[in-house]
């Protein structure tokens, strides 16, 4: 039998010959010690050119492709590609992994850069979006992310200059980055008209702001800011792949082979151009540089590089070369000396020294290369060639011998005969053609037996035979020289090899995996002498397995380092080295072999560490000689966690089936019951599979758990208290050092870890997001921070946390095997072991990651199963517990000895101050010393060791032990059995809880009159249970089978048990002895019952769909009942014992007669008024609600109805316990539901007395002891139950205002649509007529110079004649007249007390003086601001929080984002790009000021607690499935808030990173509903205050609803605001104003009593939407945009913010001289606003919408246009009505006077412009009008003259018409010469310049030039307001723009002397003033 371990010798790898230039650039630098680092194929190389020797970073798994070294020069940055790629940080002195940063990009890691000080490190990948990521990278977290560009990016670099700012470029683009909290946010850079739009390949930065960037056409680029500022052009003469900065200056490299030097400034000092060079070649192509001091390295696309010094640089040094791009396969080696020669695809042959390390011949040959061979004697060197020739060199001088081409196809193969006469030279023509050496190489025969290209070939060692292997996988033989196949099989026999290469044949059979047939493996070779092979793969790796080995999955030890296929290897002739070739990576790798006698020298060489193990882990294929696996681990590796059907699907199962709620909705569903019940005691330890799971508390109470529950016990009281923030089964448990907290972790599909309090039972935190599965290990660190946990997925993922914080420190996948437990260090808390099938591996954790070694057992040693482990007295000292038995003992990773400590397994240890305690299967409990030397005592676990009164009965002797835990001068035990033990250290045991064993648990009785019951289980064992408070087993018996149900005799005095082998027996219930036994079934006895009063009769029901009757005094059957489709279930008696009650697996409810068994049908409405014994059946009209709307997934199993037929309990699939009230008809009754169990409830019984309940849960083997609560003493009680699935389909109540909040859709601006219904050919796309001019072939603007015509006139009439026109430069946002309060709430608030008030309207944040009126503006808001908060806490005064609208959550620019401010400088601390897409509705800051809480509109409705500081998100979690309003940190509380929303409130707690949360219990106060809540408050001792949409504010205490204080409100409760410094409550509503009500009202803290405050405004309902409390003002913002100040002693109220409430603002109008305009708008008011007193002076309530509204040109008249075709003039001092008409019925789009005063011109949708004339009075006749209008009228402009007007249409067409006659002029010379009055049009050559190119759904909405006629400004549907010049009649004329409005800008003016340019809002109902900035003389 062949040695089936890997072999005992090693690889170390010496040197690589290459250096990666193609596809990669920037990667070669000097480091701190003056060595060179780069990397190739997979490898980082550390050069040393002074030692000439290398280094090698092993730690990545594929092709490294981006370096970058950190600024103090020791460490390096190194990204891979690959479908998970990571990057990571290592010190290029130790080679050692530092870091590991993973989990964020995909296919690749393309740049890398550090910033100045070193902290950070930002990375770019290579998928479609190029992210890019910032991280912590000493941590390993990532700090921020983004999409980089749509294109790829070629490099990134941190400005060194400015903190926070990055620049990256790429294709076509260069973008500046700022990073703020955690979003980074892109500024492209601007080319403009300096340089071309092109592909930036590298960049530098430098101080001022300035950025150096290198072009693809060899141009530099420089930048100042985002702009271009100029070039530097033909700096190279084709691309500039790098460019590097020193402290002298900048040095870059191109395409064109030269090296530049520049100064600081950027002025060239030299160049360097390397063609010219010794070395040099045509098409030399400089990929990376790197200038330091007076040394440059260079490094070329051909893996060259070279090292120049300043002084002599014609005279670069070679230090490196490598083969060129291109594949490479050839590869032989020299018979006698140390040279290894490659030929490769860039057609050149090199020849290697092994022992210099040096390149000493090169020759390039005319073809690719792919093979190679050296003659015997070493003189000829063979080389086959692609196309079919091969040529043979002489090896002294690379001179031609001879070239021949016989073949057409790849020549794959060549190899000289061991006597020197022959060459075979094998080809892809699938044949061998043997030549004559000494014949000048004449072919001398042929072998043509393959049908496949020939891959491998051997001759033997007498020169007589060839072997071959081809494609096909066959391997043949041959006779030499002739060619002739053998194909006798004995011929072979004898024949030895002079080289064995080939990969098939018995003698390697172990290199192929044991069930696999790929052909991946390219090239082996053995070393006959040392008995190994060595094999190289399409993976990258290469292994060495014995020699021979025979049997297939052989052992082997792998080593990586290549990247992608590894094409040939070759032992070195000496056998020292073995030489590998890489086919993609064309590097030479050199191994050093350490044979088996150097290795016990070599272990002070630790192994290289890498993340993937050198020592193979897929060759754990089968070790025969590793012992078996015991049968209870075997069982255990065997049990699945996984479920069908997890906790977490529960609500999206829920919303799939809506359709059936809906139904369900109309009929008025049941109530939940009044009772409840309370967990009360839990017989059951997990003992089965779970190891370590069991300590002492603090308090020496005892902590354990049984199926989702956390049990704390105390064996003085015998009682127990529970933690059941668990919603499946807990499969760890670990304590704290500190003995306080206690961490669990569960089964779930993102399982969680909880980490809880044992005194307080509260969580403390909630660990989850990277456990798939479950959580099958945990262990706190020695400080108790940190906390290990290892889940049950399929890579075991080991995760370190900081627990406290939530936070994921690192995480790796552990191991294919299980791993059953996780230590961490206590000496060092960064290292930890784990252990588990066959494997020990130490670890130790870098960034974000962990890096392990697999424990070294020596050459001889097997690595046995390890089952537990402990960390001994020192940090290196380790000791594991194995499946045999024995204990290791470990120094690091070394094993230095075993001792023998159990019969079986070791299951548990334990570390004392001096010693260990062991526990094994054996049930024995041994004491160590500790060193392990010494066995101190022994305990046996037996039942002649129990001490007297000890309660329960231990079931076996020496149970397995799975737990011990020393403490309080015991020794605590927990067994397999579920048994827990306190033994004494003199040695008597006392038994303190017991359970069932594994195996399902399905049989429940309690008996008829006494506190116990009995259950039966497939552990094959009867138990009968004490339920009074002494709480133990009072009885056991080992039955032959297990059992599935059970019964009292209605006396109590017999006890019926059914078996699954379809017998049952008859015991006393005393004793447990049998009375009688029965055996007619052959399946599972699923029900037994005795019939009611004497118990005559006993019914037996088995899974052959039958119930037998049986006579229990005559023991004969006496009937069946035949009749179900299916096996029974359920069984009951009715009460006169006539009667069984049957339900069936088929869900059929059947009735039998008993005793006979005759099948009866009896309708329903009868079926309810038979009286039952019992009930215990799950089907019929009395429990159709019991089912629950996802029935399809889960079942009920079980329910019990209480002896005065009240309530329902039920027990179902998924773990819950329920309680209905009975009868529960109709559909998805409601209920309370009780999580303890894990997933089945098999069975539930009320005792005799409805005072327990008691409930078995299958597979989780628990009993659970539930008190029953009845309606009379119940104080509400904390984790009470959790309400019914289904929310109450009561409707939460109606309002116009919630409704219309709750359906307004948020979009971003940048996919706006039109606001006016345009249609036609936008103007920027039409065809243009030419004008008279251009037909006549006059070009305008080249009239002659001296013309007779006259002059063109004016376009514009202009006030300032004669003055120099000066064009306006800029605008400055100068006041906005507007408040959002229409659908966003609780948006106002005092600083400074209440000296400035703080608010925001469209996308501005604004800050209002109350003093002075005056404004100042936060405008970094890229969207409408939608929610706004103040952050209270004095350390952080006057911050502002405010959230905006975004789209899908990308992380991109346009994602929505919550941006931190200084409201007084407006400085942006912080901006939280999240993951709420559509937008953020509500923030809240904390009592600390240091968390910021935030809501998402988005279909989740996400809750999300972030650091805003750090911009760290914390936690995040699903807030509910309607929307949300507000959410709102407790005040005193970081942890503690509340949410409010549709039909919703909640109260959350943060938990680490988790969110928990419980929903308000309505069921506390009779008829109290869930309502929809709108604002909260709080008060002391944990109240909550909600309003609610009735006017009723609830009142809650914890989550129970205390109280309700009706009608607190006639309407909705909008806002509520909770005062800290008195703890008053203001809240504001909907109401009428009345005598004593008031839609604002100022509460006590308990809200019992109010004082009302009337709203002056004069509006029929006041609507108030936000509240806030000042000293002695309160401030209310309403919903007609309103804020006000009213006082609280004088109830005054003061007006100090006005504006229109509903929008858009379509009129707009300036006066002709004053600074002061009017708006009008769709809300019916016309307002007068003015500039100057920064307030609205007037407003007039038409009572009709308004569209547009004009001025007379005096000023002292205004026409006003509604939106009902009525017209208005006002007299403008007594705002008398002068006159009004209705002559349309549509809109009037636009109203003008004429200059002259003399004409009204009114357009309309009507298509037509009316002219009125005013000199007639004000009769208004129409005196014309104008026809022929192509559409509606949007704008229309007098001419100066009054004879014309233009009028544009909503067809994109300008028209212009005679005033009054309406004709239409057509003469385009007359148009061309006319000056007109105004300029509104958007639409004219003139203007054509403003359309842009993205106006395909959006346009602009409105313009107007200044009176100066140079400068016109325009507003879009994008909310932008544009400044051009007049007039612009090139297309795309450049501008300024300036955001500020939402979505569409409806109208835009100048006021009089261009002094300011006033916009008006559509969505935002807001104008804005902007001052104009105009340029100097």
């Amino acid at each position: 039998m062949a040695d089936r371990s890997p072999p005992n010798c090693h690889l170390r790898l010496e040197w690589v010959y290459g250096y990666r230039g193609h596809q990669c650039r920037n990667n070669l630098y000097y480091t701190a010690a003056k060595e060179i680092v780069y990397f190739v194929a997979g490898v980082g190389v550390v050069y040393s050119p002074r030692e000439h020797r290398q280094k090698f970073y092993l730690g990545h798994q594929d092709d490294i492709i981006s370096l970058a070294l950190h600024p103090e020069r020791v460490l390096v940055a190194t990204g891979q590609v690959g479908k998970e790629p990571y990057i990571c940080v290592w010190d290029s002195y130790t080679v050692q992994t530092i870091s590991v940063m993973k989990d964020v990009h995909t296919h690749g890691i393309a740049c890398l850069a550090f910033d100045l000080d070193g902290q950070r490190l930002v990375s770019v990948g290579l998928d479609s979006k190029n992210t890019i990521c910032v991280w912590d990278w000493r941590k390993g977290k990532m700090l921020s992310m983004a999409p980089g560009h749509t294109d790829r990016i070629f490099d990134i670099s941190w400005d060194l200059y400015q903190p926070n700012k990055l620049v990256s470029c790429g294709v076509k683009h260069i973008k500046f980055w700022s990073l703020c909290g955690n979003s980074l946010t892109p500024k492209r850079g601007v080319f403009g008209k300096t340089g071309d739009l092109q592909t930036i390949l590298c960049l530098a930065c430098a101080r001022d702001e300035v950025t150096y960037s290198g072009a693809l056409n060899g141009d530099i680029y420089v930048w100042k800011g985002i702009n271009l500022v100029r070039t530097i052009q033909g700096a190279h003469a084709a691309g500039i792949f790098s460019m590097n900065a020193c402290e002298e200056g900048f040095a870059t490299g191109g395409r064109d082979g030269c090296v530049r030097l520049w100064d600081l400034s950027f002025k060239p000092i030299t160049v360097i151009d390397l063609r010219e060079t010794d070395q040099g070649y045509k098409g030399l192509s400089v990929r990376s540089v790197c200038w330091r001091g007076d040394h440059i390295l260079v490094g070329t696309q051909d893996s060259e590089i070279f090292e120049i010094v300043v002084h002599e640089r014609n005279k670069p040094f070679l230090i490196m070369q490598g083969h060129c791009e291109g594949e490479l396969w050839a590869l032989a080696v020299h018979p006698t000396k140390p040279l290894a020669m490659t030929g490769s695809d860039d057609r050149s042959v090199r020849i290697w020294s092994l022992i210099d390390h040096a390149l000493i011949a090169r020759c390039n040959m005319e073809e690719p290369i792919r093979c190679a061979a050296v003659s015997t004697d070493g003189i000829h060197l063979a080389l086959g060639m692609k196309d079919g020739s091969f040529t043979v060199l002489r090896v002294r001088d690379m001179t031609e011998v001879v070239h021949i081409k016989d073949r057409k196809e790849a020549i794959h193969e060549l190899k000289y005969s061991p006597d020197g006469n022959f060459l075979a030279v094998g080809s892809n023509d699938s044949s061998v053609d043997i030549y004559g050496v000494v014949q000048r190489y004449k072919k001398v025969g042929e072998c043509a037996g393959s049908t496949s290209f020939i891959t491998h070939m051997d001759w033997s060692l007498d020169s007589k035979y060839l072997q071959t292997n081809d494609g096909s996988g066959k391997r043949l033989f041959y006779r030499m020289p002739g060619g002739k196949e053998v194909a006798n099989k004995e011929e072979l026999k004898g024949i030895q090899w002079a080289s064995w290469t080939s990969i098939s044949g018995l003698e390697v059979n172990g290199i192929w995996p044991k069930y696999s047939d790929i052909n991946d493996i390219n090239s082996v070779d053995a070393n006959f002498m040392g008995q190994v092979l060595v094999t190289a793969d399409d993976y990258g790796i290469v292994k060495l397995f014995r020699y021979p080995c025979l049997r297939k999955g052989a052992k082997f030890k792998k080593y990586l380092g290549h990247s992608a296929h590894v094409t040939n290897v070759r032992w070195s002739h000496d056998y020292q080295w073995v030489i590998s070739i890489g086919g993609a990576d064309h590097s030479v790798f050199q191994w050093k072999f350490i044979p088996e006698r150097k290795l016990k020298d070599a272990l002070h060489i630790a192994p290289q560490e890498t993340l993937v193990d050198s020592n193979s882990e897929e060759s754990d294929s089968d070790q025969s000689d590793v012992p078996e696996l015991d049968s209870e681990i075997e069982q255990e590796t065997q049990i699945t966690y996984r479920r069908q059907v997890y906790k977490e699907d529960l609500p999206q199962l829920k919303e799939q089936c809506k359709e059936k709620r809906k139904t369900a909705a109309s009929k008025r569903r049941e109530r939940a019951p009044i009772n409840s019940i309370r967990l009360h005691f839990v017989h059951g330890y997990r003992g089965y599979d779970c190891r370590s799971n069991l300590f002492y508390t603090q308090t020496g109470e005892i902590v354990y758990h049984v199926a989702a529950v956390g049990v704390v016990y105390n064996r003085q009281q015998n009682t127990q208290r529970f933690y059941v923030g668990h919603d499946d089964d807990i499969l760890c448990l670990a304590i704290h050092p500190l003995k306080d907290y206690v961490a669990t972790g569960q089964v779930g599909r993102d399982s969680s870890i909880h980490i809880w309090d044992t005194e307080t039972i509260k969580p403390l935190s909630v660990l989850k997001g990277y456990h798939q599965y479950g959580v099958c290990a945990v262990d706190f660190s020695a400080d108790g921070k940190r906390l290990a946990s290892v889940g049950i997925d399929d890579n075991h993922t080991i995760v370190l946390w900081d627990w406290r914080k939530g936070e994921k420190l690192s995480a790796v996948r552990g191991s294919k095997d299980k791993i059953f437990v996780v230590k961490i260090n206590p000496f060092m808390p960064d290292k930890l072991i784990t252990a588990g099938i066959k494997h020990i591996k130490f670890w130790r954790r870098a960034g974000g990651g962990l890096i392990g070694k697999k424990g070294y057992v020596g050459p001889m040693g097997k690595t046995d199963t390890m089952m537990c482990a402990v960390y001994g007295w020192t940090e290196e000292m380790a000791f594991s517990g194995t499946s045999t038995g024995d204990v290791c003992i470990w120094r690091d990773l070394f094993l230095i000895k075993t001792v023998k400590a159990h019969d079986g397994p070791v299951f548990s240890m334990h570390a004392l101050e001096k010693g260990f305690v062991t526990g094994g299967k054996d049930g024995v409990v041994a004491l160590w010393d500790d060193t392990f030397e010494r066995c101190l005592k022994t305990y046996a676990i037996k039942r002649a060791a129990l001490a007297p009164g000890s309660k329960g009965l231990l079931l076996e002797d020496n149970p397995s032990i799975r737990a011990i835990s020393l403490g309080h001068g015991h020794i605590l035990v927990g067994t397999k059995n579920g048994e827990i033990l306190e033994v004494d250290k003199s040695g008597p045991i006392t038994l303190l809880v017991q359970g069932h064993m594994e195996g399902e648990v399905w049989g429940l009785a309690t008996h008829p009159h006494l506190p116990i019951c009995a259950t039966v289980s497939d552990d094959k064992t009867l138990r009968i249970w004490d339920l009074s408070p002494s709480h133990c087993m009072l009885a056991v018996r080992k039955l032959k089978k297990g059992g599935r149900c059970c019964c009292f005799s209605p006396d109590g005095k017999a006890l019926a048990v059914g078996l699954n082998d379809g017998s049952f027996l008859m015991v006393n219930a005393d004793t447990l002895e049998d009375l009688v036994s029965f055996h007619h079934r052959k399946d599972v006895v699923s029900e037994i019952r005795f019939s009611p009063g004497a118990g005559k009769y006993l019914a037996v029901a088995s899974y052959d769909s039958f119930v037998d009757v049986y006579n229990v005094m005559s023991s004969k059957r006496v009937g069946i009942c035949k009749g179900a489709s299916s096996y029974i279930t359920h069984m009951d008696w009715d009460i006169r014992g006539k009667l069984l009650q049957v339900n069936t697996g088929a869900k059929e409810q059947l009735f039998f007669e008993a005793p006979r068994g005759k099948k009866q049908t009896i309708p329903s409405s009868e079926a309810e008024k038979i009286s039952w014994t019992s009930w215990t059946s799950v089907l019929g009209s009395c429990c159709e609600g019991i089912w629950p709307i996802i029935g399809e997934v889960t079942d009920v199993t079980a329910s019990c109805l209480t002896s005065d037929n009240t309530v329902l309990a039920t027990g179902d699939d998924f773990g819950f316990v329920k309680l209905f009230r009975y009868p529960a008809k109709g559909k998805y009754g409601k209920f309370k539901r009780y999580v303890a169990h894990s997933t089945h409830v098999t069975n539930v019984r009320w005792t005799h007395d409805d005072s327990l309940l008691v409930s078995v849960g299958g597979g989780d083997t628990s009993l659970m002891l539930w008190t029953h609560e009845m309606e009379g003493h119940r104080e509400s009680r904390q984790c009470d139950s959790e309400e019914s699935d289904l929310d109450s389909e009561e409707d939460g109540g109606y309002d116009s205002d919630v409704t219309r909040e709750n359906e307004f859709i948020y979009t971003i601006k940048a996919l706006s649509t039109n606001i006016r219904p345009m249609f036609g050919i936008k103007p920027h796309l039409q065809q243009k007529e030419p004008s008279v001019d251009e037909r006549q072939g006059v070009v305008r603007g080249s009239r002659p110079p001296v013309s007779r015509a006259l002059p063109q006139p004016e376009k514009l009439q202009t006030n300032n004649v004669g003055k120099k026109k000066r064009p306006i430069e800029d605008l400055m946002l100068e006041l906005v007249f507007g408040y959002r309060g229409r659908d966003c709430r609780s948006n106002v608030h005092y600083l400074n007390d209440g000296a400035d008030i703080i608010y925001h309207t469209a996308s501005v944040g604004i800050l209002y003086n109350v003093a002075t009126g005056s404004q100042s503006f936060y405008q970094e808001h890229t969207d409408d601001i939608l929610c706004l908060t103040i952050n209270q806490h004095p350390k952080f005064i006057n911050l502002v929080a405010t959230g905006q609208v975004g789209d899908s959550a990308d992380m991109s620019a346009t994602a929505p984002c919550i941006h931190v401010w200084d409201a007084m400088n407006k400085q942006t601390l912080s901006v939280l790009r999240c993951y709420h897409s559509k937008g953020v509705c509500s923030v809240s800051f904390s009592a600390t000021g240091k968390l910021l809480l935030s809501v998402g509109l988005d279909p989740e409705h996400t809750i999300t607690i972030w650091k805003w500081q750090e911009g760290a998100k914390i936690a995040s979690k699903t807030g509910h499935n309607q929307r949300i309003f507000v959410a709102e940190f407790r005040p005193d509380s970081d942890t503690q808030f509340v949410s409010v929303g549709v039909k919703h409130v909640r109260f959350w707690t943060l938990a680490g990173r988790a969110l928990l949360s419980k929903k308000g219990q309505t069921s506390s106060i009779e008829d109290a509903r869930m309502q929809t809540m709108l604002s909260v408050a709080f008060g002391a001792n944990n109240l909550t205050f909600t309003g609610t949409i009735s006017g009723d504010v609830c009142v809650w205490k914890e989550h129970i609803l205390n109280r309700i204080v009706a009608k607190a409100h006639n309407g909705p409760v909008f806002a509520m605001y909770t005062t800290l410094r008195d703890g008053l409550i203001v809240t504001g509503g909907k109401e009428r104003p009345s005598k004593e009500g008031g839609a604002v009202k100022l509460w006590d803290q308990e809200l019992r009593r109010c004082r009302a405050f009337r709203l002056e405004t004069g509006q029929t309902t006041d609507c108030v939407r936000s509240v806030c409390r000042g000293k002695g003002k309160i401030l209310v913002g309403t919903r007609n945009a309103e804020i006000i100040e009213v006082g609280e002693k004088n109830a005054a109220c003061n007006i100090l913010i006005n504006g229109h409430m509903d929008g858009p603002i379509w009129g707009l109008a300036t006066h002709p001289s004053r600074d002061v305009f009017l708006s009008a708008a769709e809300d019916g008011t016309v307002r007068l606003w003015d500039i100057a007193d920064k307030k609205m002076m007037n407003k007039v309530s038409l009572g009709h919408a308004a569209r547009t509204v004009s001025y007379s040109p005096e000023g002292d008249m205004v026409a006003i246009g509604m939106v009902n075709g009525e017209f208005i003039i006002l007299l403008v001092n007594s705002l008398k009505i002068w006159g009004k008409k209705r002559d349309r019925r549509s809109a009037i789009q636009d109203i003008r006077f004429s200059p002259d005063s003399h004409y009204l011109a009114v357009g309309s949708s009507e298509n037509a412009v009316d002219f009125y004339d005013l000199t007639l009075g004000p009769s208004l006749n129409r005196a014309s009008y104008c026809k022929d209008i192509p559409s509606f009228v949007i704008q229309m402009d007098f001419s100066a003259d009054s004879c014309y007007l233009q009028v544009s249409t909503g067809s994109y067409k300008r028209q212009i018409y005679e005033v009054p006659s309406g004709k239409q002029l057509l003469d385009q010379a007359v148009i061309d010469r006319i000056t007109w009055a105004t300029w509104t049009s958007v639409l004219g050559d003139e203007v054509v310049g403003i359309w842009s190119r993205h106006a395909e759904k959006a346009d602009v909405n409105c313009a107007c030039v200044s009176h100066s006629g140079i400068s016109l400004v325009t507003g879009d549907d994008f909310g932008m307001v544009k400044l051009f010049d007049f007039p612009c009649p090139e297309k795309f004329a450049k501008h300024k723009r300036f955001m500020g409005h939402s979505a569409h800008v409806t109208n835009i003016r100048f006021t009089s002397g261009d002094r300011y340019v006033v916009s008006a809002g559509g969505d935002d109902c807001s104008l804005f003033v902007w001052k104009c900035v105009h340029m100097p003389h």
